[in-house]
């Protein structure tokens, strides 16, 4: 018996071996989507050896200094990652554009990610054999997509290089008036797919959705103040009142108190809207209000209710800061305020209103506001935890555990999102 206690004994460290080379396979595979080479998977069953958390192996896969593989991981998963953000249909089949763009070079270049909601912040492609950004087309991105990825390629085209994915400003590159930008949500990708047609509300509905992780339905709230419900929504559908005030206006006075922020844009086009491009309070364009800016949209179908909300500007209320939806983003467990910015004017951009309601003008400030949620915090670690781990971690409690953790790691890290990324790898590496 004592002589197999002691084989067993001797080939342990073989078993322990293995298990952190299947752990360095599954935590390469899972950020890069391609295969490693065995020199980089020993290196990182090494790594792993000396810190079994997995984060610094982690690390190493998304290193373009030390994987030669690392380009896959802002190639192909982190493009696929924000692809779904740019499209009505949430499709990931969509090519490359500034939107997705911005989301790679901010997840790679570790700035507060809080920015892609309110910055003057873009990313575009190096000029070379690249067709210059265009306002009315997507050809600059889609051109740098096709390059070859790998970094040894003569003409390549890849996202992990700052020196071909490189970071500017919308102002600088679209003309839009600095003031006017508000990170990803005044891209073009995201003009085109939730300024064109409708009223705008799409725009604040899919960020929510996008990077607050919830829809309308789970936030309606009938006790909220429905004087910003505008004029095209009908207080009696079908001659039902009772429909709009125990329904309609659950959604619509939290949305269209906040979606005035958006009055000011419109997506135009003729024929096409792939050809359209984004335009700001043009007085001279008829699809604006000559004397307010407004886009006349704003006010569309005012016969629905005549004594409804007139646009006339782009300020916003917050009327979700009061109520059940004052704890945005804390569930299932938390309790404390999900609304974290102060709303004191120390931005010099919005305040909060004697009922302690957030108020603001345009876009950027709005894009603050969603910014500093507890929600938008917690929506990046469940998106990129569900990218990674291939589950929700809501499903089981050791998860939400976890992703509590790293939602605690990410805003203490300066909002660092790459960190997100390489926190969750470690976390669902296998045992």
């Amino acid at each position: 018996m004592s002589v197999v206690i002691v084989s067993l004994m001797n080939i342990a460290p073989l078993w322990a071996g293995e298990t952190e080379r299947n752990q360095a396979r599954r935590i390469h595979d899972r950020l890069t989507g391609i295969t490693a080479t065995n020199a980089t998977i020993d290196a990182m069953e090494a790594l792993l050896l000396a810190d079994r958390t997995g984060k610094t192996a982690a690390e190493f896969a998304i290193d373009t200094a030390r994987n030669p593989a690392a380009w896959a991981f802002y190639n192909i998963t982190l493009k696929n990652f924000a692809a779904p953000w740019t499209n009505e249909e949430q499709s990931v089949f969509t090519p490359l554009n500034d939107y997705s763009a911005t989301i790679v070079g901010s997840i790679r270049d570790r700035i507060d990610f809080r920015r892609i909601l309110y910055d003057d912040l873009l990313y575009v492609g190096t000029p070379g054999s690249l067709p210059p950004y265009s306002n009315s087309d997507n050809e600059h991105y889609r051109q740098l997509e096709a390059l070859d990825p790998n970094p040894g390629a003569a003409n390549s085209g890849n996202l992990a290089d700052p020196t071909i994915l490189r970071q500017t400003t919308q102002s600088a590159v679209t003309l839009l008036d600095s003031a006017a930008t508000a990170g990803v949500m005044t891209s073009r990708a995201a003009a085109m797919a939730f300024f064109s047609d409708g009223t705008n509300r799409a725009m604040f509905r899919f960020t929510l959705m996008n990077h607050l992780c919830t829809d309308l339905e789970p936030l309606k709230d009938v006790s909220r103040t429905p004087d910003r419900v505008r004029r095209d929504v009908s207080r009696s559908p079908g001659g039902d009142s009772r429909i709009f005030q125990n329904g309609c206006v659950g959604c619509h006075a939290g949305m269209d108190g906040m979606a005035g922020a958006f009055a000011y844009y419109e997506w135009d086009y003729s024929n096409d809207k792939s050809d359209g491009r984004l335009v700001y309070r043009n007085s001279n364009n008829s699809k604006f209000d000559a004397v307010t800016g407004v886009s006349l949209k704003h006010n569309i179908n005012a016969n629905n209710f005549e004594f409804g909300y007139v646009t006339v500007d782009d300020s916003w209320v917050n009327y979700w800061r009061n109520g059940p939806n004052s704890i945005l983003g804390n569930r299932p467990i938390h309790t404390d305020i999900g609304w974290r910015h102060p709303g004191n004017g120390q931005d010099g951009i919005f305040f909060l209103d004697a009922k302690r309601n957030t108020t603001g003008f345009g876009a950027k400030s709005l894009g603050i506001e969603l910014a500093n949620s507890r929600a938008f915090a917690q929506c990046q670690v469940d998106k990129a935890f569900k990218a990674i781990c291939l589950r929700d971690p809501n499903l089981f409690n050791a998860d939400r555990v976890k992703r509590d953790q790293f939602v605690g790691n990410f805003s203490g890290d300066n909002y660092n999102m790459r960190g997100v990324f390489t926190d969750v790898a470690a976390y669902c590496k296998g045992d």
